[in-house]
């Protein structure tokens, strides 16, 4: 019998259609496309490959001589721009801000052919090094509130380029999206002087139902309240407000979690579109005792449609304890 779960992190209901659930290996891509293992190794039209470099917007490359692992670019198409001053206006109804702000991408790998579940461990940590490395350059600037790091992988994800790569954008607002999620966790707080993702956590270790994979640092879950087929979670056992905190230790940890969880979506799921979001404190507001970072990863298996658009509840066609027995086999 269909039944709706509420996230208690967010707040946010959902409805886990039961009685028209999938079967978890209906979700499976039957792709006419190739998989990202089966294209070349270099693309000789794309921009991110050996060879086709455009200098004039790197920012960073390592390592700094000889071939590189990982390059940070300059967006060619910015939404944001760090070369304008930043001004506010208010008149009357009319609110805006100039444009400042940083839109970068972290060319993860030099192969065209690859992802983060068929990469190597020191590839991932790589890529996850370099997250934490730019979130931190750009923090540094007084005029961003926000640092947003994400992952489209496939059309369906909004990837408009194939070869492996993340964005990086850094905004002088704080969105109202982190600053629902912060406030409904303040509020969790303030009702049981707890955690909201501390109690989530402990919750899933005690059920085991819908754990992914973990290890002694972080667990990936689907979560209860999944709002699509196979939406995960990872989150550090330690409480930490802020990604760009994370000890340096964890970053092996992280990347073992991160590498495990796409390497069985892409096999599982053959390959699937996803996102990929860090979701982390504001740059300016410290440690807390309210918030918890994480990264959320969302296959694009299902699509919203009116009832979406026109209430904020998704449904989900699968059932999360199932989707997640079906990732730990």
């Amino acid at each position: 019998m269909s039944e709706l779960r509420q996230n208690i992190a967010t707040r946010e209901w959902v409805i886990i259609a039961s009685e028209r659930a999938r079967r978890p290996n209906s979700f499976t891509e039957h792709r006419q496309q190739l998989l990202t293992a089966e294209r070349p190794q270099h693309d000789p039209q794309c921009p991110f490959c050996v060879g086709n470099e455009e200098l004039d917007l790197e920012v960073d490359r390592y390592p700094i001589t000889g071939p590189w692992q990982v390059r940070i670019v300059r967006n060619k198409y910015p939404a944001l721009h760090g070369d304008r001053p930043l001004v506010r206006h208010f008149e009357g109804v009319r609110r805006n801000i100039s444009g400042y702000g940083y839109h970068e991408v972290l060319v993860e790998h030099p192969h065209h052919n690859t992802t983060l579940g068929l990469m190597t461990h020191a590839e991932v940590r790589l890529v996850l090094a370099t997250y934490l490395s730019r979130g931190l350059a750009m923090s540094s600037d007084p005029r961003i509130e926000q640092v947003v790091i994400f992952k489209n992988h496939g059309e369906r994800a909004g990837a408009s380029l194939p070869h492996p790569h993340s964005q990086l954008m850094a905004v002088p607002v704080v969105p109202a999206d982190v600053r629902h999620r912060i406030e409904e966790a303040r509020r969790f707080f303030d009702d049981t002087g707890q955690c909201v993702f501390c109690t989530m956590l402990a919750d899933e270790l005690a059920q085991r139902e819908r754990i992914v994979y973990a290890n002694d640092d972080f667990v990936a879950f689907v979560l209860y309240a999944a709002s699509s087929p196979f939406h995960i979670w990872v989150l550090p056992r330690k409480h930490r407000a802020s990604f760009f905190h994370i000890a340096e230790a964890e970053l092996d940890g992280l990347a073992d979690v991160v590498r495990e969880v796409f390497h069985r979506l892409y096999y599982r799921l053959n390959d699937p579109d996803f996102n990929l979001v860090l979701r982390s404190t504001p740059a300016k507001e410290a440690e807390n005792g309210y918030f918890h970072w994480y990264l959320a990863i969302v296959p694009r298996l299902s699509y919203m449609a009116g009832f979406e658009l026109g209430s904020g509840i998704f449904i989900n066609p699968s059932i999360p304890e199932a989707c997640a027995a079906f990732l730990r086999e």
